[in-house]
């Protein structure tokens, strides 16, 4: 039974499912879907006029990856509508048999387009837009339809036709709703205000089917009309009220296999005699192997309520199965607990008792997102006390759940609470597979984007990210996160968790990406969100961890990249580092970082003379005496100095302070500074620094960047010595010690630089050795 509910099994162990099998590799056909599905262009060209895609000439796709469009598509963020649909009008280059659509926006010509390909499978579901011609096309096309399922929200039987009302004598006249004589499968779900008559006639001709599912319909009076389906093994009557009316004529239908009345509605589920009512139809209906009475009181109160005769199950209307069990029976809320109790005749229970029985009712209530929402809040229970032994079971369950109900907000909010405990604890080996990790983070970044004003959801999901290694395992989708995280910055309310772990996550990000991706979050708009942030705290007055992030991640987005720093001057930058140098003086981190942004600012040439002021000089060159946090301060106003410098006098448009008063004053700090400092930074190439190495006609300048480099490889050599090598400064180093120029100083300590890397090279050969010779 489960496995017409899911496509993956639980009618085996639950360790044993295949799909729990993170580790097999992406399949060919997925691999190559992939990129198609994210280039569409390699195959497809557009309508200018219209916008309609078609395939390229000499483009043909097998079945599979037809198929595999429209599936994938209709559960992500990759929407279908009737430009997309236009791909399958070519017939000869497309092929479908089965389609499954939910929730995009298509028209009945993009219904029929898809029928012409005589489909054996349609699925559709919140596809609002459809009308009553769709039943014409089903009609005239679904002569091979084997399976049609007609979701919720989609109105081809509006009331304005077949309702009580209007259901004129023209449809009795014609004998038929529809026609699809191949159909086995049929599921017509929340149909509502239609008389009993429109279900004798549209069945009335369907005489071959096998399951039936009436899920959430209304009005269906007392079913005599199905009498005639003397092939029905299936039948689902979940969310049906009447149902005790109903008794008589299901009990008639000797072919059933299963048989669903559940209710997540309380007041439908309440029997005046469930016992007997439960006893009548497992004994009328002799080849049930599957049975859900979830949400209702058809179990009785227990052991306590006796029958006549030997009573050998906790549920008494279920005794005469003791020797022949279900294969399933669904007792998910039902009244007294019953899927608590001992003998159950029942190989696999959907309910609450412990970890088997919910993920059992999960697979069976993936499409039913009033119940599921219960069951995930359970399977978040077990994994937050990491209680849950078939984790890569439940994790599936979650992203499958995620993925049908992309708008459901409470499903969103339990699987995403739930991915948090599965991704941070016992399920961390399966999301080290990049593919799992990639599912997760799709997951989550979906229901973020749709649900991105909702702080609970946009908390869930960024608390999850976090578990994840930024950026290595989001590139492959980066730039969607970083709009959503922008998002969560500039969108959500100020100073809330959502806006802090945003821009903690973005300023990670902005850390340790490079060159286009720096562009790129630029371009998004990284930059104007921070001075709007800096800009709020500067109007209230508030210098909090929020600010002084803000500032880190301008640091961040701007290292080497010359666009950003000019967006940052464009949008009035300086400006705002000086109001929150007047109004914030003594906040350390706060200076470190702002001098940090400038020192790249200064590093771009073309930018450089936007800081040769009065009052930017004046500033910098007092920051020079700073001791904030350490050297920091000082140290990253002596670099954006040095490299104004370095462009020599004639650049110095200034009368005061003048340039030499500068220049002296940051050699007097550069003494002071101890070689010793443990440093807050951290460079990824020296290039800016071996620049001024090479500025002869300002030893000034050369000194600080010598200085950096001696207490760099000083301090750090493991992490430096090799990189200085890689870059050619030792050469550079040399060069200036055997220059006539420099003074003795600024020489001794570029030779303290080449001693530096010499001592960490010979210790590493020494390490070798060691190790050879253990």
């Amino acid at each position: 039974m489960l496995q017409s509910i899911c496509r993956h099994s639980s009618a085996l162990p639950l360790e044993t499912c295949s799909f729990c099998n993170s580790s097999s590799p992406e399949s060919l056909l997925d691999l190559c879907f992939n990129y198609i599905n994210n280039n569409l262009d390699s195959i497809c060209v557009s309508c200018r006029i219209t916008g309609r895609l078609n395939l390229k000439e000499g483009v043909h796709l097998p079945v599979e990856i037809c198929e595999k469009f429209l599936d994938v598509r209709a559960n992500s963020m990759s929407r279908v509508n009737s430009n997309f649909i236009n791909i399958f009008k070519d017939r000869q280059s497309t092929r479908l048999k089965r389609v499954r659509l939910r929730d995009i926006d298509i028209t009945d010509r993009d219904l029929e387009i898809l029928l012409q390909h005589k489909l054996i499978e349609l699925d559709i579901s919140y596809c609002s837009n459809l009308t009553s011609s769709c039943i014409k096309h089903i009609t005239e096309y679904g002569t091979s339809l084997s399976s049609l399922t007609i979701g919720e929200k989609v109105d081809i039987f509006p009331t304005n036709i077949f309702g009580k009302l209007k259901f004129t004598e023209q449809h009795y006249d014609r004998g038929f709703i529809f026609l699809a004589p191949s159909l086995r499968r049929l599921t017509l779900k929340s149909l509502n205000a239609l008389q009993p008559d429109f279900y004798l006639l549209l069945l009335r001709h369907l005489t071959s089917l096998t399951h039936l599912d009436l899920s959430n319909c209304s009005d269906l009076d007392n079913f005599e009309y199905t009498e005639h389906l003397v092939n029905l093994n299936s039948l689902v009557l979940y969310n049906v009220s009447g149902i005790e009316n109903m008794i008589p004529a299901i009990c008639k239908l000797k072919t059933l296999r299963h048989l669903d009345i559940s209710q997540s509605k309380e007041e439908n589920g309440k029997y005046e005699n469930g016992c007997q009512i439960l006893t009548t139809l497992v004994n009328s209906l002799p080849k049930l192997t599957s049975l859900d009475i979830s949400g209702t009181n058809l179990a009785g109160r227990g052991v306590a309520e006796t029958m006549s005769g030997p009573v050998c199950s906790d549920i008494p209307g279920l005794s005469s199965r003791m020797n022949t069990p279900f294969q399933y029976l669904g007792l998910y809320e039902t009244s007294h607990d019953a899927c608590l109790r001992h003998d159950i005749p029942a190989k696999l229970i959907a309910g609450n008792a412990n970890e088997e029985q919910i993920l059992v009712a999960a697979l069976a209530f993936l499409d039913r997102t009033d119940m599921l929402q219960k069951i995930l809040n359970e399977l978040f229970h077990l994994l937050r006390f990491e209680s849950c032994s078939y984790v890569g079971q439940a994790l599936n369950i979650v992203l499958e759940a995620m993925n049908r109900h992309l708008a459901e907000r409470h499903v969103q909010i339990s699987g995403s609470a739930t991915l948090f405990y599965i991704v941070k604890g016992t399920g961390k080996q399966l999301h080290d597979v990049v593919r799992v990790k990639r599912k997760i983070i799709t997951a989550l970044l979906n229901g973020m984007s749709v649900h991105r004003n909702d702080e609970t959801m946009m908390r869930n999901g960024c608390l999850t990210l976090c578990q994840f290694k930024i950026p290595a395992d989001v590139l492959f989708d980066y730039e969607r996160l970083v709009e959503i995280l922008l998002h969560s910055v500039y969108g959500m309310a100020q100073e809330s968790f959502v806006q802090r772990i945003g821009i903690y996550l973005l300023n990670s990000l902005a850390c340790q990406i490079d060159g286009q991706q720096k562009v790129r979050l630029g371009e998004l708009g990284a930059i104007n969100k921070m001075i709007w942030l800096i800009a709020d705290r500067l109007e209230r007055g508030h210098c909090d961890d929020v600010l002084e992030v803000a500032w880190s991640t301008m640091w961040n987005v701007t290292d080497e990249t010359p666009s950003n720093c000019r967006k940052f001057l464009e949008i009035k930058g300086m400006e705002y580092f000086l109001m929150c140098l007047e109004k914030f003086p003594n906040k350390d981190e706060l200076l470190r970082n702002m001098m940090g942004l400038l020192g790249n600012v200064a590093e771009v040439r073309e930018l450089r003379h936007f800081l040769v002021t009065s009052k930017y000089l004046t500033v910098f060159s007092d920051l020079l005496d700073s001791k904030s946090d350490g050297i920091e301060v000082s140290y990253n106003a002596a670099g954006v100095i040095s490299h104004i410098a370095s462009d020599g006098p004639d650049v110095w448009m200034v009368f005061q302070p003048t340039r030499s008063y500068v220049l002296d004053k940051m050699v007097r700090a550069i003494d002071r500074w101890d070689l010793n400092s443990q440093r807050n930074i951290n460079y990824r190439s020296f290039e800016p620094i071996l620049y001024l190495v090479k500025v002869y006609h300002t030893p000034e300048c050369q000194k600080w960047a010598v200085w950096a480099l001696a207490n760099l490889t000083k301090v750090y050599p493991e992490k430096y010595c090799s990189l200085i090598e890689k870059e050619g400064g030792l050469v550079l180093l040399q060069e200036l010690i055997d220059h006539p120029l420099p003074p003795l100083p600024v020489k001794n300590l570029a030779a303290m630089v080449i001693e530096n890397c010499r001592r960490y090279k010979e210790q590493e050969w020494i390490n070798v050795e060691d190790q050879l010779d253990g």
